[in-house]
């Protein structure tokens, strides 16, 4: 009799891919994926840490499983993923309905685990670190037999942003040896998948854990000859560590997308310093700078924080003006949350909330005002998009990215998804775009 599995994932994208592994795992142990946790034999929450709001959202939802759980006692609750790394003894001890806590190491053994917590009936938490990066060995197919998919090359890091979790809940930098992501992306490739993002804390470090000395661009140029495969993209990149050689590959490798997320997280060196990011804001600007100069086109989104401790309004300022400088794409922005654990936990967090709430709002309408004026920049312009799928928001829509990441939606039929179509943009909006075919 086939099993229900429920997963909910919270976080990164690494997180989804995390998630697909799971379910790849547990397909061969007789379970089959539902999309109603009141179906399921197992509920697996894979959870992110990098900023209290979701980890108050993971316990939130843990909390409301408490009612399910009473009503169906043979049901078992996993928590996975960063949170559980990080606070998964204390969780344990508060949610008494939880019955496995796995850390960000431990995916591998969780059909084993779960075995072991049917048979004993007894709560248990799996927490520590193996070597060896593990990816499930037949690539799982992504949701929905969608044409892109997500490709774990590497996990980890080694940098120690003293504001980041990351360190202490994956583990030290840790690559996928090359022929394993190759075979997974022929694998990918022979199910229908047409893009691949590859995914890794640092991808720009790639490589250093492996004895056969392959670079992050060299897996590019070996990623980028598979037959059928249209896009590659890829994130996150740390700047410290962009070489000319990745930048150059930009001009060089032709399925290798335009665009780059490069996170500067402040405009101020003497921030910079204290979040131990490694460059300067010049450095930062030099290396925009360059693969402009490299590629004209190139779309360049990151991640910027206000409020970090010590941050005055003359660093705030200079966060401003960076971004005046840049005119990014698009920025993800959030305000400083102190994590346990990390160096900057130990510092005094001086920012009052309500000028971090109000530092924050200034920089995204300053960001909205920069991406309304990219995306009304390309009005009338024809672009090259890859037909994902129907539109979240309308039935009568397809939708797709540009090669700049920019979501479009536009009339489609079935046969085109999962194709490279020629689309005139014919309205612009601040969070996609919208156009039309071009037979």
């Amino acid at each position: 009799m086939t099993k229900g599995l429920y997963v909910e994932t919270y976080g990164c994208q690494m997180n989804v891919r995390d998630s697909r592994q799971i379910v790849a795992l547990l397909k061969e142990e007789g379970y089959s994926e539902v999309s109603d946790p009141k179906l399921a034999d197992v509920i697996v929450i894979n959870t992110c840490t990098v900023r209290e709001k979701a980890a108050q959202k993971v316990m939130s939802r843990l909390g409301r499983l408490l009612g399910l759980k009473k009503r169906k006692e043979d049901l078992i609750i996993v928590l996975a993923g960063c949170l559980a790394q990080q606070r998964g003894e204390s969780i344990l001890k508060r949610m008494a309905h939880l019955d496995l806590v796995i850390g960000t190491h431990q995916i591998r053994h969780l059909p084993t685990l779960i075995r072991k917590v049917r048979y004993t009936g007894a709560p248990l938490i799996e927490l520590s670190f193996s070597t060896g990066l593990y990816c499930y060995p037949e690539a799982p197919l992504p949701e929905d037999k969608e044409p892109c998919a997500f490709v774990t090359i590497m996990q980890g890091c080694n940098n120690f942003c003293t504001y980041c979790v990351v360190p202490y809940v994956r583990g030290p930098e840790e690559s996928r040896p090359a022929e394993e992501i190759l075979a997974e992306i022929r694998c990918l490739v022979e199910k229908g998948v047409r893009e691949v993002t590859l995914l890794g804390q640092n991808v720009n470090s790639y490589g250093q854990t492996l004895t056969d000395g392959i670079t992050f661009p060299q897996l590019l140029e070996r990623i980028c000859e598979i037959e059928g495969l249209e896009r590659i993209r890829f994130t996150t990149s740390h700047p410290k560590d962009l070489s000319e050689e990745l930048m150059a590959c930009f001009a060089r490798l032709p399925k290798l997308c335009p665009h780059i997320h490069l996170p500067f997280q402040s405009g101020s060196n003497k921030i910079l310093r204290l979040m131990n990011r490694g460059y300067t804001r010049e450095e930062y600007i030099e290396k925009i700078v360059h693969l402009r100069n490299i590629c004209p086109h190139i779309a360049i989104t990151a991640d910027v924080m206000v409020g970090f401790p010590g941050e005055t309004e003359e660093d705030f300022c200079a966060t401003l003006d960076l971004m005046e400088k840049i005119r990014f794409d698009n920025l993800f922005s959030f305000k400083y949350s102190r994590r346990e654990g990390t160096y900057a936990a130990n510092m005094v967090d001086d920012v009052p909330a309500e000028v971090k709430a109000e530092r924050l709002t200034i920089l995204q309408k300053k960001q909205e005002a920069h991406t309304w004026e990219k995306h009304q920049a390309l009005v009338g312009e024809k672009v090259e998009v890859l037909v994902e799928g129907r539109s979240k928001n309308s039935l009568m829509d397809a939708t797709g990215r540009t090669p700049t990441n920019k979501i479009v939606n536009f009339p489609a039929s079935e046969d085109q998804y999962g194709k490279l179509v020629t689309v005139k943009i014919t309205q612009a909006f601040l969070h996609s775009l919208r156009g039309e075919i071009i037979e």
